[in-house]
């Protein structure tokens, strides 16, 4: 148990220090985001019709309660435009807080922690066991970045981005991981 906590504190500084690295010495960190054009009024627009932060989908519907019209209607809208999600806050808040690095680093180290529980039960060579923890980064990807792509429209940049970022960041942690836990008895 040991090595499997040394492993976690290990591939979660690794997994920290990839995100450093991809996403301010590389272009990873802006693929797909763009700048509103003339923010000022939209920004003032928002201020004066959004009292709460939240992530806000448009056009809206309550699926739960929409009649036949209003569905057909709203399906109107999605395909006329524009539609999209909003994540709003009206206060604002800091650009990179120490509070949000030190969550980013406690959440790298939990799911490092998982990873280091999988390859704990794998009995393979290192290099299988880094494909494994590897594979676990493309399977996070798969199972909600792509969804976020099919579903809400991310920008294909944004979400390829996504997909390098976790793969490589989870084979960099596998490494430490994989080095660190020993492989269990045959």
């Amino acid at each position: 148990m040991k090595k499997i906590l040394l492993a976690a504190l290990a591939g979660g500084l690794v997994l920290f220090a990839w995100g450093a690295v991809s996403h301010m010495a590389t272009p990873l960190g802006e693929m797909g985001l763009k700048n509103l054009p003339d923010e000022g009024p939209v920004l003032t627009a928002l201020g004066a019709s959004i009292p709460e932060a939240g992530l806000y989908f448009y056009p809206g519907l309550d699926m739960k309660n929409a009649t036949d019209e209003q569905r057909a209607a709203w399906e109107e809208k999605i395909k006329s435009g524009p539609s999209g999600l909003l994540l709003y806050r009206p206060s604002g808040g800091e650009a990179m807080s120490p509070r949000q690095l030190g969550s980013e680093l406690v959440s790298n180290i939990f799911a490092a922690w998982i990873a280091a529980i999988v390859v704990s039960m794998i009995s393979a060579p290192f290099g299988r066991r880094v494909l494994v923890i590897g594979l676990l980064g493309l399977f996070a990807w798969l199972s909600i970045s792509a969804s976020y792509w099919i579903w809400y429209g991310f920008p294909t940049a944004f979400v390829g981005a996504e997909l390098i970022d976790q793969v490589v960041g989870w084979l960099l942690a596998g490494l430490a991981i994989a080095k660190i836990v020993p492989r269990p008895a045959a």
